[in-house]
């Protein structure tokens, strides 16, 4: 006998048993500490600990070139003997040092060319007629420029050169959310004064969290006035868009993104300083425009109930406009994902159409005989449903947390607007330290006081509501139904990085380090959901934080196994292929990947991976960098 089974089209037809692809097998709770989850989750890792730290260590039974292994045993004859014998040895090794560190250098060339070219190839300026262009939307783009702004010459220029179409925003923007976008029609690029580096690919524009790792390649590149530049663009959007944007498109007027403008800063100024251009009248200025910034994040609706914690939101309603052409059918899986759950809790996402005037695209629901014969299904229409407006308003605010999609905040983000997050507190925390930094070399000594009040405040609520003392680990607080999340996510070394944990807090929080630890670095968390922010995929930010958190706290092995795995990864790959990705799959070492939650690509490009491989491989010890360049120069198959 035929059963039932529930349809859900636009226009065509997705049956439940496919949504159940989605969902994957819950698995038994390890030791009884995890709730039941709606999506698989990997207790038994796919990658023992041991095997990647073997491979980090170079102890894989993989041979290493036959170049590579006379410099080795000839170094460690060397390294124990005399002086005098150290001459003798040096002599007669199969490589003299001077030879190693010109293989060293050829070894890496390649890829640091790359990198370096690609600094020139992702800038953007308004001397290029590509700067314009949206590989997100399918219209046309426009170039805005701040109401009541003189248009700039070379805006000018452009609009001649390039044939733009060049508009006035309607209003002077004090803060995010003071503009109905849907009334900018045709969307377009934000107008900014200084050249910026984009990510690469569908992200033709000047992102916030991206552009702090981006400046901190550059700074490692010697391209301190290019940093510097984009540094000044966001100076610039604070002042005329309201905010540091996601991105500088109309369509980001609602939200911003993880707050690292004070760190870019510091990162900068550090530069100059050390290059001998040491410049207090731009701290000055700089200090003014990250007090203004970081108020956003500490006043509602950015206010996490009461906890005293901040939370991601986005002042829009209804789809993300950038998700639409990219992210084909990406709602509709999603409804069709919380159609088939058990739990109200997620099918309440799904809104029949007669109950509300309904947010987004409808959705058709049909009820179909379930047949295993070749013959056409009886279907019977069902109505027709739509998205809630609250699961939009929790999908906006998981992008505005840079983590589209992870299932970290609920399925598909669902619920990110009710948590107040590890990464961001965190965050938070080390911008209060940074204006308590420079406050102080600034002369402002009670105002220093008063940030570093305002540091310690925030700490105590990071430890009351964010560390789990029985689990030795930092969790995302769910302050609407008052408790921790148990989703451990590669986050938790935020505050690591900060400089929130006890040291024995610190010991706990490496505990978990197999966890996350694979052979191509750290995975973002346990659980494969089919979003690119989850297992198995490993990502360039997570790994410099996680790096420098580490080391911060005195685990440098750790910190050198871990960033090797990474840059080992990355290298890998580009011998393959030629090109840097936007992330990796931290189990096969692969730039292959099978995204099914968001957008499907891996992008090439791509700004900040370029930025980490650079910071990470700074940090390494020259023995690493060393074996890295001898793995770039071996003949193919001779490696892992």
């Amino acid at each position: 006998m035929s059963e039932p089974r529930i349809s859900l089209g636009r226009p065509s037809r997705l049956t439940a048993p496919l949504a159940e692809q989605h969902l994957g097998s819950a698995e038994t709770s390890h030791k009884n500490l995890r709730p039941k989850s709606p999506y698989r989750i990997l207790y038994k890792r796919d990658i023992a600990a041991d095997t990647a730290k073997e491979y980090a260590l170079g102890t894989m039974k993989t041979p290493r070139s036959r170049a590579s292994s006379r410099i080795h045993h000839a170094f460690s004859r060397c390294r124990n003997i005399a002086l005098a014998a150290v001459v003798f040895c040096a002599v007669f090794a199969p490589t003299s040092f001077a030879q190693e560190a010109g293989a060293k250098e050829a070894g890496l060339r390649q890829i640091r060319s790359y990198i370096a070219a690609a600094w020139d190839t992702l800038t953007r300026s308004l001397t290029d007629c590509k700067v314009i262009v949206d590989p997100k939307l399918a219209s046309a783009s426009v170039l805005y420029i701040p109401a009541g702004f003189d248009v700039p010459a070379d805006v000018q220029q452009m609009q001649k050169r390039c044939k733009v179409q060049v508009k006035h925003l309607p209003q002077v923007i004090h803060k995010l959310g003071e503009v109905d976008t849907s009334n900018l029609e045709p969307p377009g690029l934000l107008y900014l004064d200084h050249k910026y580096v984009v990510p690469g690919g569908r992200f033709n524009e000047m992102y916030g969290w991206d552009s702090y790792f981006i400046v901190r390649g550059l700074v490692e590149d010697k391209r301190i006035e290019l940093a510097r530049g984009m540094v000044e663009n966001f100076f610039f959007e604070i002042e005329h868009y309201g905010a540091v944007l996601n991105a500088n498109r109309t369509y980001y007027l609602t939200r911003s993104q993880p707050p690292f403008l004070t760190s870019m800063i510091l990162s900068v100024y550090d530069a100059q300083k050390a290059a001998g251009h040491e410049d207090r009248a731009w701290l000055e200025r700089a200090y003014g425009y990250a007090s203004r910034d970081y108020g956003l994040w500490t006043r509602e609706p950015h206010l996490a109930g009461t906890t005293g914690l901040s939370r991601y939101y986005d002042f829009g309603n209804g789809p993300a406009p950038e998700s639409v052409k990219d992210e084909t059918g990406h709602y509709r899986q999603v409804a069709a994902f919380f159609l088939g759950q058990q739990q109200d809790e997620w099918r309440n996402y799904v809104v029949p159409k007669k109950e509300q005037p309904h947010v987004g695209p409808l959705f058709a629901l049909q009820v179909c005989d379930s047949t295993k014969t070749m013959a056409q299904a009886g279907c019977d229409s069902a109505g027709a449903a739509s998205l809630s407006a609250d699961y939009y308003k929790g999908d906006r605010a998981m992008r505005e947390s840079g983590y589209d999609v992870s299932f970290r905040f609920g399925p598909h983000g669902a619920r990110t607007h009710y948590f107040a997050p590890v990464c961001l507190n965190s965050l938070l925390y080390k911008t209060e330290k940074d204006m308590e930094r420079m406050s102080e070399m600034l002369g402002r000594k009670a105002e220093a006081e008063d940030w570093r009040k305002r540091a310690e405040e925030r700490k105590e609520k990071i430890q009351k509501y964010l560390w789990d003392s029985e689990q030795g680990l930092y969790f995302d607080y769910d302050f609407a139904n008052g408790k921790r999340s148990t989703y451990e996510y590669v986050t938790a070394f935020f505050p690591l990085w900060a400089g929130i944990p006890t040291p024995e807090q610190a010991r706990a929080v490496m505990q978990h380090l197999p966890t996350f630890e694979k052979p191509g670095g750290l995975v973002m968390s346990s659980h494969e959901t089919g979003g690119q922010w989850d297992f198995p995929y490993a990502w360039a930010p997570d790994q410099v934080v996680a790096d420098e958190g580490i080391r911060r706290y005195g685990f440098s092995e750790e910190a050198n196994r871990v960033s090797y795995e990474f840059l080992s990864t990355v290298a890998e790959n580009f011998r393959r292929d030629g090109t840097i990705r936007e992330k990796y799959n931290a189990v096969t070492r692969s730039s292959e990947t099978q995204v099914t939650a968001g957008y499907h690509i891996n992008i090439v490009g791509f700004g900040w991976t370029n930025a980490a491989f650079l910071v990470l491989l700074h940090e390494l010890p020259e023995t690493s960098v060393t074996r890295l360049a001898d793995e770039q120069t071996a003949k193919a198959g001779s490696g892992r």
